[in-house]
């Protein structure tokens, strides 16, 4: 029998990939562990090994969204080629009631019409997170026996984590298994579509000789992929910026609009932005006015599941740690200097800009082996010291704030800091993050200078036990030698945890960052 290789779940938020690139063909024979494809989510891209050694069966093709459980191929351990097309159909339609309400009367001459006129889809519990094993089913937006179509939000789920949405994975009637308030553990059965038999017809009309291998990719096609029609991650992004399915040309498969077409779309009028926005500071069920009457409203909404655990952990967080900030002021002129002086030659040299990040993690790399405690961290009752500087540098991407590592940077010039920086921050825009990448720091720095911040305490990333703060520049009259000067000034934040890191230490940390900065020489002179 085939084997089903599915989408695996790569990640808490992720719930679905893009089948990027398939390095094998259809009807190729695959060894145990051989890279089949790549593919890509809105933070990393990862490949997918072979389960077993047969013959490939490919059901997605490259470009097609998929989500999480779904299947993208299958293995036939027989050398023959054709086989896996009549297990998965037996799989699918075997027990298939007729209760497609719009389907058309199968051709007489098709002898297995009776059989074909429906098949049932099982839509189960997706897979959302690691640590997620089950889902509470909040509210059925239809009915048992309602008709669906593709990527229709049916229902809501909430976990401890998060509240998402569940689409149709295709048009047809829906037949509810799982009712509202029932918990259902991941890969659990919600429901079932009963699919009519209108996208199989053209298989029916191939000729006998191909009609198995043709059976699947039909079906995959015209169910799953309209022309035209918004993937729910596009959905949600054109709903977000107000735009219409109608006004973005697709370019998946079949005409079919992908992510990146909803991210490129450029919406018509500012006015159909202003609504998303105002609509969220609206009940839905408010009326529309234009008095102000309505302004001093009040509603009453049930906390979500996220917003519990994020209220539950707030607080053990308070009860569990004790964080504390510490600020200090520096004088970025010696360095402000020193980049106007070498800038133009460095990139030259290096092929990179010379920025202040390779600064701040160098001089923070030198304090780091001078107070070990504050690249340390707590596990139950021992201290981890790390002996080693792998420093996590914040970077605003399209999907929010990441935190990629820059590996043993204590090692690292200038010049390789400010590779690394910009080999990282390409990747974050890109959302090519790997999930490597982003795990593994022992010290954070966050630079909210970039967005005006003047002065932040920033919460610590655990189970790092310390996070630096950098803030924007201003010039301030500053006394220098008994004279008042104007200096570029920059307040540095350091929030840590006062159970392992001490007063002394903390305060002595951060006047050493300020020495070495202040003082660039230092860095290069390692005194």
């Amino acid at each position: 029998m085939a084997i089903e290789m599915k989408v695996p779940a790569v990640g808490e938020s992720i719930t679905e990939v893009t089948v990027a690139t398939w390095n094998k063909k259809e009807g190729d024979h695959v060894k145990l562990d051989e890279v089949l494809c790549e593919l890509e989510s809105d933070k990393a891209t990862f490949e997918l090994p072979a389960e077993a050694e047969g013959i490939l069966h490919i059901v997605a093709s490259e470009g097609d969204v998929l989500p999480i459980g779904a299947v993208i191929c299958s293995i036939e351990p027989a050398a023959g080629a054709s086989i896996p097309a009549a297990p998965v159909v037996a799989e699918v339609a075997p027990t298939a009631p007729v209760m497609q309400a719009d389907a058309t009367p199968a051709p007489v001459a098709v002898a297995a019409a009776p059989a074909k006129s429906a098949t049932v889809l099982e839509i189960k519990v997706p897979a959302v997170g690691e640590s997620i094993t089950e889902v509470t089913v909040s509210v059925w937006n239809k009915k048992s026996g309602d008709a669906v179509k593709l990527d229709e939000v049916i229902c809501e789920l909430e976990s401890d984590k998060a509240t998402f949405e569940l689409p149709a994975e295709a048009s047809g009637i829906l037949e509810i298994m799982a009712e509202s308030g029932s918990v259902v553990g991941i890969g659990g059965l919600l429901a079932k579509i009963t699919v009519g038999a209108v996208a199989a017809a053209p298989a029916a009309a191939a000729p006998a000789a191909v009609a198995p291998a043709a059976t699947i990719p039909v079906v995959t096609a015209d169910s799953f992929y309209a022309s035209g029609h918004p993937s729910p991650a596009a959905a949600k992004i054109l709903d977000e910026k107000g735009m219409s399915a109608n006004a973005v040309s697709g370019s998946g498969v079949g005409g079919r609009i992908t992510k990146e077409d909803a991210q490129n779309a450029v919406p018509g009028a500012p006015v159909a932005a202003a609504a998303v926005f105002a609509s969220a500071a609206v009940s839905a069920t408010a009326p529309v006015s234009g008095s102000t009457s309505d302004a001093r409203g009040v509603r009453r909404e049930k906390m979500s599941s996220l917003r519990k655990t994020v209220a539950r952990r707030l607080v053990a967080v308070k009860n569990e740690t004790a964080m504390l900030t510490t600020f200090n002021e520096v004088d970025m002129k010696p360095v402000m200097d020193l980049r106007s002086k070498y800038k133009d030659k460095f990139k030259e040299k290096h092929g990179v800009g010379l920025g202040f990040m390779s600064f701040f993690t160098k001089a923070i790399c030198v304090a780091l082996k001078e107070f070990p405690s504050v690249n340390a961290k707590i596990d139950g009752e021992e201290m981890i010291f790390h002996d080693y500087c792998d420093i996590s540098i914040a970077v605003s991407a399209p999907k929010g704030l990441v935190v990629p590592v820059i590996r043993s940077a204590e090692h690292l010039s200038l010049a390789g800091i400010e590779s690394e920086v910009v080999r990282l921050a390409v990747k974050a825009r890109d959302n090519k993050l790997t999930l490597d990448e982003m795990s593994g720091g022992t010290f954070t720095i966050t630079n909210g200078g970039v967005f005006g911040s003047m002065l932040s305490t920033p919460i610590i990333n655990a189970p790092q036990v310390a996070i630096l703060g950098m803030h924007n520049i201003v010039e301030r009259a500053v006394v220098v030698d008994g004279q008042i000067v104007i200096r570029p000034i920059m307040y540095l934040a350091l929030s840590y945890d006062h159970r392992i890191i001490d007063g002394k230490e903390s305060v002595s940390f951060l006047v050493r960052v300020k020495q070495l900065l202040e003082d660039p020489a230092r860095l290069l002179l390692d005194i």
